[in-house]
This record gives C-alpha cells, structure tokens and sequence, in this order.
C-alpha cells in the first residue's frame, strides 16, 4: 500500500529543488519513490466533473508522488525535500533534540484511570516560537490528516490534536466522561454543544462522520482540559475552537491520544520532526511530561536514536555489488542515516534516526543502501541456480479445454468470484444454510456477500445481460468456486469448476449432453460403466423435475447436467428454456 503526495512545482522550486519535470522523475526514481502524474487542480475536476467545473480551478502544476506506507517522514513537503537534499548531498541530516523549557516547568499531561475504559494512552510535545506561513501551516494540517489515515488508522489507533499553547494554560488533564457531561465549543462552531449532540450533529458531516464509531458506544468519551476547565479536544472527533491553531500561532501544544502507545510516539516523532524546522532553534522539541493514573512520569517526545551494527560483507551479498565499506557507509548516509565504518573487519555502525520508525531489520537498512546505490547501477547476473519451470497441471489442462470449448461454438465469460446470498440459494431453489458458502463479514455491496459456491449463477446472469444478442447463446466459464473444509487450515478451499449453459427457445438438453460427451472425449474417457464415464437420473430443486442427471466418472459423482427448472430461470429475469451442465475437473489431472 502507498500514500499520494501532491505538491506544486513552485513549492519544491522554493525549497532550492530546480528540475524539469524529467529530472525531478528520476530523481524520485532514483530515491526509491514514483512521480504518479504532473497535473493540475484545474485538469483534476475537469476530468472528475467536467469542463464547466474546472473553469475557474487554478493551472499550477502539481506533482502526484507515491510514498511507501511505510515512510511516514516522506508524507509532507519538509520531510520530503529533507530527505532528497540528503540523498544530493545539499544537506546534512539534522539531529533532532528535545529541550527543556527555557523558563518554568514542562508542560504536564495527566492521565486519569478512567480513559482506561476508551483510550487509555497519550503523549504530548511542544513546539516553541515557530513560524507559519500559509504554505507551511496548510502542510501541517494535511500531515495530520495523511498520519490520520495511515498509521493511524483512520484515527482508530492514534488521534492527534494540535493547539495554540498561547490561548489555554496548563497543566492539562486527559480524562473520560459520559457524553452528557462534556459540554464544549467545537472547532469552526458558533455555540456550545454537548458530545451527544456532536454524535448528532457530525452524523450528516463528509469528513468526521467516519469518525464517529471509535467512540459512539462508550459509556465515557475522552476529554482533554486545560487548568481553567476549557476543553481544549474530544479525541478522536473534533478539537475545541476556543484553542485552534492560525497563521499567528507561536506556540504549539501537540497532544496523540492512542490505544496503542508504540503507534502514539511514532506520531508525535513524526509531526514534531518535521516541523522543528521551523521553530526559532531548528530541529528542537520543548518537552512535556505525562502522568500515568499510577503516579509514573515520562518525559516526551521520545525523539529516541539508536545504533545498529551490520557487516559491509551483508550488504555487498544481498544487493549483489562490490563496495568498500567506507563507500557503503556513504551510501546510507545519504538516505539519512548517519553511518561509519568501525575499523573492526568490515563492521559498519548505522545510527537510525526518530524519524525512520520502518528500519526495525538489518534487511531495511539493506534495502536503503541499495536505493542509494542505485537500482539502475546494480549490475545483471545471471541466477547461479537454474530451474526449469513447468505450467501448473491445473492450469494446463484448463487452458486446453477452452480452446476446445470455444472450437465447439461456446463463448468463455468470466465472472465475479463473488455474489449475493440470492444467487447461490433462493435464485436456485436452495437454501443458503445448507449451502458450504464463505461469506464476507463486512461486504460493501448486497452483490458480493458470499464467495461462489457454483458457476451457475454467473452465467444465467451474462446471459440476462445479454438477452438482446441473437439465439441460440452458449456460454461456458471454467473458474475456481470456494468451499468451505474444515480439513485446510484456512478452513476453506478452491475447487477448478468447468460450466456451460445453452439458451434457446427449445431446451437443447442435447447440445449440452453432447458438449458432456465431447469433453469427456478430450479427456480421453470412455462411455462406460466402472472406468468410463456415465450419467444417472438426479433430483435436484435447480433443474426441471425428471430432466437431470448426475455424472459418474469411475464410479464417483464429479457434476450434474439437466434441463433449469422454469422457476429458476425466472428468478434470473430469463424468458426462454436453458440447459446446463456444471462439473469439477479436478479428478481429471
């Protein structure tokens, strides 16, 4: 999975990047990224909405980059011209310090016992004289809601709430009330609400309703106050107004809110890294403490480094280049972190940042010297082992089948592996209980509830799509179905189905017997009992009563064919007779 970055040209141009749009490509090739697409907002609606829409949209060129999910120091402007002056080495890569106040007290945080019950973690950072400019805080909001979205997962694991330290005084209290109690004035609000009423009022919202469910049905909802009682947030919902952060903001007070702390300081690292920048000391945190209901204190944020010891020997093998070790260091250093060679054999000393919380393996800064190396430069080699490759059985022997099934008149569909309960069950005459279907937990749509458990369906659904294309229609579709099975550890399996059906005024129950007989003539089985092949009368509430049969091939059940009963081809919105044959393949390989 990847996140979209989308910056203007002239933004990257301020920040001493200067590259034609060929360049900045393969620089973004080069550093491991991808330049998705230059355009426009003016060319983004038209395409969505339409000329008329776009008349008044700007013409500035953006860049659509694509960042690896898991690089979370790339998803703004600053981490991202950080990272490339590094890597063209413009720039050093910054240290990062967390530093006392330079009067008073640290900021203090005090949890209380009773966000157990919701959300049971936070961490909070200062920043200190910084500086915004509409660009700058435009890229602040839009890291919080890119962090949103990412690892924070929509907000699940980990809400931030950022606050004007100057309008609210501290210490602040983190704590958990029922919704009636909380009484505050949200954010971009005229008046006062009750959290029940913002339930209420946030359901019709496009961006906070998503939101909503976190903490809906909790008996206490968690509340930020400030000494004097102001609410400065209601995590993970809205902020409160009386605290919003503007262009005229000096001082930052950033609180994260988690059920999962690990998740929370990678957050906090994350906003105030990238935004130290522009405080009057870059590159330095104020630090504030937080309380524990237990009485325990921690000082934030953790902006902790730390050391990882590889060989050169490692790097060499695994990329599969030559280099010295000294030149090995260099190479990770542009992708900043700092290395040096040790001097003990080729022993190289990385010291990984807060900012890079995806460097938890060896294999990581690996795959980072390679990046900085060059994929392009890496040199080709033929693999040392040689293997033959064969097609998979299952797939050969489907794949001769269609060509034969085509020669034999019938046109191949492929359908959805997925469906609606009705489609497998009532639309055939069934029940879904006795049917071994997988079903979705959460499906989007009342059309892909369940995986398919028959071919069938999909067919008889080609052909109501079909129904103005001339007489007679054959169609057949061999695709996997999915069972359940208790045997597999996943509990369920795949089985290679081969399906066919004919559409015509009359039944054609002989068009398809004789497709069975020329199959099974592909299949090199003869007509007869015991080791060949033959059909046995069936009942089945699918297919028309007396017109349907099973197939034995040695002696076992691998399908059915028959005329469908006129009540399922109703169900399907079908005018005219049909016949179908549907039977496993499997037992043929």
């Amino acid at each position: 999975p990847s996140c979209h970055l989308t910056r203007k040209k002239n933004d990257l141009e301020a920040v001493r990047l200067t590259y034609t749009d060929e360049e900045f490509d393969e620089l973004c090739f080069e550093f491991g990224l991808e330049l998705d697409e230059i355009t426009s907002e003016k060319e983004i609606i038209s395409r969505e909405q339409g000329d008329t829409k776009a008349s008044g949209a700007s013409d500035v060129i953006l860049y659509k980059i694509d960042v690896p999910a898991n690089r979370y120091d790339l998803l703004c402007l600053e981490g991202l011209v950080r990272g490339l002056q590094v890597f063209k080495n413009k720039l050093e890569a910054p240290q990062y310090k967390r530093v006392s106040p330079l009067s008073g007290e640290p900021q203090k945080l005090i949890i209380t016992k009773e966000t157990e019950a919701v959300r049971p973690h936070a961490v909070a950072a200062v920043l200190r004289n910084i500086t915004f400019t509409q660009e700058r805080y435009d890229s602040f909001i839009e890291l919080q809601e890119k962090l949103h979205q990412n690892i924070c997962r929509k907000r699940s694991l980990v809400a931030i709430g950022t606050h004007d330290l100057d309008t609210i005084s501290g210490p602040f209290t983190y704590t958990a009330k029922p919704p009636g109690d909380i009484s505050f004035k949200p954010l971009n609000q005229t008046k006062e609400y009750t959290a029940t009423q913002l339930m209420s009022l946030y359901k019709t919202d496009s961006h906070l309703r998503h939101y909503l469910h976190i903490i809906e049905d909790k008996p206490v909802y968690p509340v930020i106050y400030d000494s004097n009682g102001v609410v400065l947030s209601m995590p993970p919902i809205i902020n409160g107004d009386h605290s919003k952060i503007s262009l005229k903001t000096k001082n930052v007070f950033i609180e994260c809110t988690a059920t999962d702390q690990t998740k929370a300081k990678t957050v906090l690292d994350m906003m105030v890294t990238m935004f130290s920048e522009y405080c009057a000391q870059p590159f330095t945190v104020e630090e504030a403490e937080v309380v524990y209901p237990d009485g325990k204190t921690c000082i934030y944020p953790e902006l902790a480094y730390r050391k990882e010891k590889l060989s050169s020997k490692f790097i060499n093998q695994k990329v599969g280049i030559n280099e010295s070790t000294e030149k090995i260091a260099q190479l990770l250093t542009r992708m900043c972190l700092l290395s040096q060679a040790t001097g003990v054999g080729d022993e190289i000393e990385v010291e990984i940042p807060p900012t890079r919380s995806d460097v938890i393996h060896a294999c990581d800064i690996m795959e980072d010297a390679a990046i900085a190396y060059g994929f392009n430069n890496i040199t080709r080699t033929t693999p040392r082992t040689y293997t033959v490759a064969n097609q998979f059985p299952l797939n050969k022997l489907t794949e001769l089948l269609r060509q034969d099934l085509a020669a034999a008149g019938f046109t191949e569909a492929l359908n959805f592996a997925l469906c609606s309960q009705e489609d497998i069950a009532d639309k055939l005459g069934k029940k879904i209980s006795e049917m071994r279907a997988v079903h979705i937990s959460n499906p989007k749509t009342a059309e892909f509830q369940v995986a398919r458990t028959t071919l069938l369906p999909g067919l008889l659904k080609t052909i109501a799509a079909n129904r103005k294309m001339p007489l007679p229609l054959k169609l057949f579709e061999i695709s996997d179905v999915v069972l359940k099975d208790e045997t597999k550890d996943v509990g369920a399996r795949n089985s290679r189905r081969f399906c066919a059906v004919y559409y015509n005024k009359s039944p054609g129950f002989e068009v398809i017997h004789g497709l069975l007989d020329r199959t099974m003539q592909l299949l090199e089985v003869k007509p007869a009992r015991g080791e060949g092949y033959h059909i046995q009368t069936a009942d089945d509430s699918t297919y028309f009563p007396g017109r349907c049969a099973d197939i034995f091939v040695r002696g076992k059940n691998v399908g059915r064919l028959g005329v469908l009963h006129p009540d399922v081809i109703n169900r399907f919105e079908l005018t005219m007779p049909c016949s179908a044959l549907e039977m496993d393949i499997e037992p043929f390989l």
